[in-house]
């Protein structure tokens, strides 16, 4: 759907007739079962577990910065690109992001809750913006220069670091299902106890890695197993989770089938019961795996394209009516101008404050 460009224009004018539907829809699992978003979010869902009053302080100056402030929502800009799909490939683009300092201003326009990004990048410009919008350090990446290309997570900060230039939180990604996700489990268990000793929130990146997820389509993104991954992050004592939007569902029935030989374990209950093909219904199950919403589910919609708005706007329908707890975009907003890139996050943090936007 093509919009004339407007500082007027609606979210609701980037969604097609398949998007209008989404606001109607009912769905499969009630959200009786969740613990919602909404201004009391920290105090209900962490005021009485084992989160010390620093990291509570934590968690409520991320939850009450910015154009979702005290709403329960979340709007972070994440910008790691540099190291993980290489500098060049991220920021050639728009070479205004080669700069540090304008990744942190974006996300200050942008009306963001917080800014994801390297040490680096937050350190080049710690004592000018820690204390103007929640920093969140990023402690470990995928880096594309070594030869042959390798993806692994290695830590390339320590929560140390994060500590002493004013971080409000750290983020780290785990990419589950790989032969070295045992490694980074113990890694960033071990980081997210340290972090939350000194008082800051933690953010998990949930992703799936391993060729065997790509059999007839990407189950990198099936419901069911990024579901699990979910679940493994909240047992990390994650405070956030992050993961891809799903856009399928049978992961274990493909995995298995590609292998030849049995995998992991599920509940055909899952496929009958819980989630049906509807993109809510698979994002719901998400929430599920995320002690029915108790840890906020962020998502993001994939890579840029030239229906960013488009795209941007139903992940960010999507992921609140399925009761998630906002949307966490990079590309999309800086891999384009800067007054467009401000326009998109303010797109996405309108679903959010928009009351005919309600939980499904």
């Amino acid at each position: 759907m093509v919009v004339a460009e407007s500082s007027h224009t609606s979210f609701l004018d980037w969604l097609d007739a398949d998007g209008e539907a989404l606001l109607s829809y009912s769905a499969k699992v009630s959200q009786d079962l969740l613990h919602l978003p909404g201004p009391d979010f920290v105090d209900r869902c962490f005021g009485l577990s084992d989160r010390s009053p620093q990291v509570l302080r934590s968690l409520q100056q991320l939850y009450g910065h910015g154009r979702l402030a005290n709403t329960g929502y979340l709007s972070i800009l994440p910008v790691d690109q540099g190291i993980e799909h290489s500098a060049a490939a991220s920021f050639a683009p728009n070479p205004l992001y080669f700069d540090s300092e304008n990744i942190v201003k974006l996300a200050i326009a942008g009306g963001c809750n917080g800014v994801a990004t390297t040490v680096g990048v937050l350190g080049s410009v710690a004592r000018k913006y820690a204390h103007k919008i929640s920093f969140i350090v990023k402690l470990n990446h995928n880096e594309l220069l070594t030869v042959p290309n390798q993806f692994d997570q290695l830590l390339f900060a320590s929560v140390d670091q994060a500590w002493d230039l004013g971080a409000v939180a750290v983020g780290a990604t785990i990419y589950f299902g790989s032969p070295e996700s045992g490694r980074q489990i113990q890694e960033i268990s071990a980081a997210f106890a340290h972090a939350h000793q000194l008082g800051m929130a933690t953010i998990l990146w949930c992703y799936l890695r391993n060729s065997a997820f790509k059999q007839d389509q990407d189950y990198h993104v099936a419901a069911d197993l990024t579901g699990q991954a979910n679940h493994l992050g909240v047992t990390l004592e994650a405070d956030i989770i992050k993961q891809k939007l799903p856009e399928c569902n049978r992961g274990y029935a493909a995995v298995k089938k590609g292998i030849g030989e049995s995998y992991g374990r599920t509940d055909e209950r899952v496929y009958t019961e819980l989630t049906s093909d509807h993109p809510i219904d698979l994002t719901r199950y998400q929430v599920l795996n995320c002690y029915s919403g108790r840890i906020g589910l962020i998502n993001s919609g994939g890579a840029s394209g030239e229906h960013d708005f488009a795209d941007a706007v139903r992940t960010a329908v999507i992921n609140k009516r399925a009761g998630g707890c906002g949307l966490i975009s990079g590309r999309k907003a800086f891999q384009r101008p800067f007054a467009e890139g401000v326009k998109l996050l303010n797109l996405i943090q309108d679903v959010y404050l928009s009351d005919g936007v309600t939980v499904a």
